[in-house]
């Protein structure tokens, strides 16, 4: 029946038929993987994404697509992580703070004064304890760390310099909405105000909070210097934005492709890792000439403040996992 019905169709509209349904399947055949994050669209982190996404699209032979949405426009940083578990997002960027909630462990390493450098923070992304970690987050959530970048490391801005911790005293100070943010500044006497980021600008502008603490390439991205005068050097925190995967977008993926892609957004998170350092190298002399007060800071008196907590009983980690990671690299 089929096959005498094909034999009238004349061959010209028979070969239209063909080309129709085969664009119908290639078109079905795409999946969108949509990749979400809070961070503006001038950063070196939402850059290499769009060059990843082009670079899977054109290796998967549009097999897939990935669409990103920058600057909060999925959502704050806990609503895109919500978003993660329940299927609405398949990628995020976010810290290792925030897949604390999930997993308590794995937030040791955004806490402040953990690492003592850049090549102790590397380090620790080659080591066993975050492989560990790792399959713990997994284990817990389901969705996967597929990768991570350098987010630099955080320093404080605020319209006074802050040169001790006596200087950071009742300070009203936005810090993302997580427990390793808010530790530092209750243990030198300052007000941790959270604050979703896409609201800091305004929130400094106004008056809402006197200072927040960032990396230089994010207060250069967010225009903080603009309502701050002074930027001092804390160091305190050596940021990382992990890439995570939704456990179910992970299992839905061939492992040709979910090859593929994996390997393309390793290779994004290595380029925006040296931009963030090359910019970390250039920017206190860039923000000295826009007017800008820096300071440096002698990190030892924080640090004897901060350190002996991050060994208390109270923390979500073992001390035999908080001395693992010191051990890192020596």
């Amino acid at each position: 029946m089929f096959s005498s019905f094909k034999a009238i169709i004349p061959s010209s509209a028979l070969v239209a038929a063909t080309l129709a349904f085969g664009l119908v399947t290639s078109a079905q055949a795409t999946t969108v993987l949509k990749f979400a994050h809070v961070y503006d669209e001038s950063t070196p982190y939402h850059k290499v994404l769009l060059k990843a996404a082009e670079e899977i699209k054109a290796k998967t032979d549009d097999r897939y697509e990935m669409q990103v949405f920058p600057s909060s426009s999925l959502g704050n940083e806990e609503s895109i992580n919500e978003g993660l578990s329940l299927g609405t997002v398949d990628l995020i960027y976010t810290g290792p703070a925030f897949m604390a909630q999930s997993y308590p462990e794995i937030g040791l390493i955004d806490y402040p004064f953990v690492f003592r450098n850049y090549e102790h923070w590397d380090a620790f992304w080659n080591s066993d304890l975050r492989d560990e970690m790792a399959k713990g987050y997994q284990d817990a959530t389901g969705n996967v760390l597929i990768t991570h970048t350098y987010y630099g490391t955080r320093q404080v801005t605020a319209n006074k310099p802050i040169l001790k911790p006596a200087d950071m005293k009742g300070l009203k100070i936005r810090v993302p909405n997580a427990p390793a943010y808010t530790l530092f500044p209750k243990a030198v006497g300052a007000n941790p105000t959270p604050m979703a980021f896409s609201e800091v600008y305004l929130g400094l502008q106004q008056g809402v909070v006197d200072a927040q603490e960032n990396p230089l390439p994010t207060i250069k991205a967010g225009q903080f210097y603009e309502v701050q005068s002074d930027i001092s050097l804390t160091g305190h925190t050596i940021a990382t934005l992990t890439t995570l995967m939704s456990g179910t977008t992970y299992d839905n993926i061939d492992d040709a492709d979910r090859k593929i892609i994996i390997s393309i957004l390793r290779d994004a998170s290595a380029s925006a890792t040296k931009e963030v350092r090359d910019q970390e190298a250039s920017l206190v002399q860039w923000f000295k000439d826009q007017g800008v007060k820096v300071h440096d800071v002698d990190r030892q008196p924080f640090m004897d403040i901060v350190q002996p907590l991050l060994k208390g009983k109270d923390m979500p980690w073992s001390p035999e996992t908080f001395e693992r990671l010191q051990a890192i690299g020596k």
